[in-house]
């Protein structure tokens, strides 16, 4: 069964589907991202997954002055949700990763080749 059937189940509600997107899907996207890189492309692409996801999630919103449904808009996506986005728990991930390094001993390799000078260090295989 797939993330979208179980988004689009009627029987599910809508804060069980939070948290299974969040315990699932989003440690899933965040794993080892203390250690990787993410290009423009890919945050932009990490946000447009995301939103989608809570758009699903959370369905369109009926409007009774207008009388017709809509979509939310992202900031109201973000004020529902209420939990960091996948970009803000990858910087949190690397920051708590920074911060272990820190405390490491000057003769732990982590920290030594954090602190390594690749315009005049040679690295011999």
């Amino acid at each position: 069964m797939s993330y979208t059937t179980i988004f689009k189940n009627k029987n599910i509600s809508k804060k069980l589907k939070l948290r299974l997107k969040h315990t699932t899907i989003d440690k899933t996207l965040t794993y080892a991202s203390e250690t990787g890189t993410l290009t423009k492309t890919d945050r932009k692409k990490l946000k447009i997954f995301e939103r989608k996801a809570h758009r699903r999630i959370l369905q369109p919103v009926y409007e009774n002055e207008k009388e017709n449904w809509r979509i939310l808009t992202n900031k109201e996506i973000y004020e529902r949700v209420k939990k960091p986005t996948v970009i803000e728990t990858v910087r949190l991930n690397r920051l708590r990763w920074f911060g272990h390094v820190q405390r490491m001993g000057e003769t732990r390799i982590p920290k030594r080749v954090l602190y390594m000078n690749l315009g005049t260090t040679r690295m011999r295989c």
